[in-house]
């Protein structure tokens, strides 16, 4: 199954979130391999207009009624979510992580997740821009994310 995050609404490539009050700059946001904290798919920078990342998943049933898995799935079974990391990209490239935003499968309605499993896809949107005007971080449940699949 595919998992698509579409991203709108970025917060822009600084935010006054650092040590001492230093903004953090030069920001991107991309999805977080699992058990990698320093490898990120497709990082986008925190200005751009939209982005999207997709995600090649297995969906089972399980003892828990549904499991996700793939290597950007992180958590147990039926604690399954995906990390959208921020972090600063220097001058070399290197990309380092100051926060993330997890997205929660178990938000996904069951009629969704049916859909989803039985056409191949599930689509989460959202925007990544907090109350604050910061990037967006914590849990990521409905309605903060809408997930849809094709024939929900």
């Amino acid at each position: 199954m595919l998992v698509r995050i579409e991203a709108s609404h970025l917060p822009g490539r600084e935010c006054g979130l650092g040590p001492k009050g230093v903004a953090y700059r030069n920001i991107h946001v991309g999805v977080q391999r699992r058990d990698r904290c320093a490898e990120i798919l497709n990082p986008h920078p925190g200005d751009a207009l939209s982005a999207v990342w997709e995600l090649e998943v297995t969906a089972t049933a399980s003892g828990a009624g549904r499991d996700v898995r793939g290597p950007y799935v992180q958590g147990r079974p039926g604690g399954r979510f995906v990390y959208l990391s921020w972090g600063t990209v220097d001058e070399a490239g290197e990309f380092t992580m100051f926060r993330r935003a997890k997205l929660w499968f178990d938000g996904v309605a069951s009629d969704v997740w049916e859909a989803a499993v039985a056409d191949g896809l599930l689509v989460g949107r959202l925007g990544l821009t907090d109350a604050k005007g910061e990037p967006l971080c914590a849990a990521v449940r409905p309605p903060l994310i809408r997930w849809t699949a094709p024939r929900s």
